[in-house]
């Protein structure tokens, strides 16, 4: 993401205390408000990555359903997929311009543009927030303060098809990466493809590294990396050493290095089409396989990243995140009460769809799904947690990630220069 000067990000703080602030004061009861026209109608944008179902007919449903109650509310939505979002965002937020209502993960991104000025303080106007889970709210607090509503927290791990497991003579799950690799060799062997991969996107490659850089390193070197700006430690050139490994294997999709992630024919369709028996991806997994190729029902199971022999790591910390929207300044009071309606009173229908996990307090009581009840207990059951690296570290820094975990995969690049690269990137951030 393109910095904004120092100046810049100085005049966009200042200006972002006017009218702005006011707006969402309002919402509280106090001022009058900016941003509605002379006859009372407001407009707002809502940007967002509901794309896939089950978002792409759920979105639209509870935005209708909230400017139904509120007749004087039009809400403009503009539904991008992942990347081309992270795109489109990156853009206007070098513009200094923010959409009213947008997608964030939080952590590093959010945190640029929160210190450009661009994102409204949340926390005096959202008193509803301790009905939310604290893990849900985590990667959008800084400093005790919090700047966007989490609609769906979850994590990544591996999802599984039983049946090609047992085809190839595998019965439980592996519990460490040496079993991993081994159950990679026996799908082989079974003529099953192991594993579906994004190569095309690069982010699904980097959840690889940063698991084991996790279990290898541990998540205390995670964050001292990203304090000290420097990946070049033996745990991070290990982690990378332990998916070369992977990798050498060849266990991947035919194609894999073109393949989008929902797209026709990608990660989530081979998947879901019970072309390959496993993937490395979040809670949203099950949705998207069904969504872009078929529903492995019965089949399909969950466990989580293994624990790497001589690793500092836990295999009971976890590695993922969620969704949330934030707010530019100065957006509308309204686009406050929209969020609130979104999750709090839309919780059961998000939930039911089997796309989202809980975000508010005691709703994981309504998952029926044996997989996602599982996602949801290694969640309240976790002794750590961190966000995705393209998301917890500077926009840079993340997209070095994930280009440099991408050449590993493809070949072009060594464990060693991928620590290094991803060092020069922190350092130049």
């Amino acid at each position: 993401m393109a910095s904004i000067p120092p100046s810049r990000r100085h005049f966009l703080a200042l200006s972002g205390l006017t009218a702005l602030s006011v707006s969402l004061a309002s919402a509280c009861g106090g001022g009058s408000g900016a941003g509605p026209a002379a006859d009372g109608k407001v407009a707002f944008a809502w940007w967002n990555i509901a794309t896939t179902e089950p978002g792409k007919s759920l979105f639209p449903q509870i935005s209708s359903a909230f400017t139904a109650a509120h007749p004087n509310v039009t809400i403009k939505t503009t539904s991008l997929e992942n990347e081309a979002f992270k795109s489109k965002l990156t853009a206007t937020t070098s513009s200094g311009k923010l959409p009213d209502v947008f997608q964030t993960w939080g952590g590093g991104v959010l945190r640029q543009q929160i210190d450009a000025g661009l994102v409204e303080d949340l926390t005096e106007v959202l008193g509803w927030s301790s009905r939310l889970t604290p893990v849900a709210l985590q990667a959008y607090q800084f400093e005790d303060r919090t700047y966007a509503v989490p609609y769906d927290v979850g994590m990544v791990g591996f999802w599984y098809n039983k049946k090609l497991f047992a085809q190839a003579g595998i019965t439980a799950p592996p519990a460490t990466w040496a079993e991993l690799l081994e159950d990679v060799k026996k799908l082989k062997a079974a003529g099953v493809t192991p594993i579906a991969l994004a190569g095309k996107e690069k982010w699904p490659g980097h959840y690889y590294w940063a698991y084991l850089a996790m279990r290898v390193a541990g998540l205390p070197a995670l964050r001292e990396a990203a304090t000290t700006k420097d990946f070049t430690g033996p745990g991070f050139v290990r982690a990378g050493s332990h998916l070369k490994e992977l990798v050498d294997l060849e266990p991947f999709q035919t194609g894999f290095l073109g393949a989008g992630y929902a797209t026709p024919g990608g990660q989530a369709a081979t998947m879901g089409n019970g072309k390959a028996a496993m993937e490395l991806m979040g809670q949203w997994g099950p949705s998207v396989q069904k969504d872009a190729g078929a529903d492995l029902g019965a089949d399909l199971g969950f466990f989580p990243f293994p624990a790497v022999d001589g690793g500092v790591g836990r295999v009971t910390d976890v590695f993922g995140g969620g969704g949330g929207f934030a707010l530019r300044k100065g957006a509308p009071k309204e686009a406050l009460e929209f969020l609130k309606f979104f999750v709090l009173d839309n919780e059961s229908k998000l939930l039911a769809s089997n796309g989202y996990l809980p975000v508010v307090k005691g709703a994981e009581s309504q998952l029926t799904d044996p997989n996602r009840k599982v996602v949801a207990d290694s969640l309240v059951n976790a002794t750590g947690f961190q966000l995705f690296l393209d998301q917890a570290y500077p926009p840079a820094v993340g997209q070095e990630v994930n280009d440099s975990v991408a050449d590993l995969i493809a070949g072009k690049k060594t464990p060693e220069q991928v620590t290094t690269s991803i060092t020069e990137a922190a350092k130049g951030a």
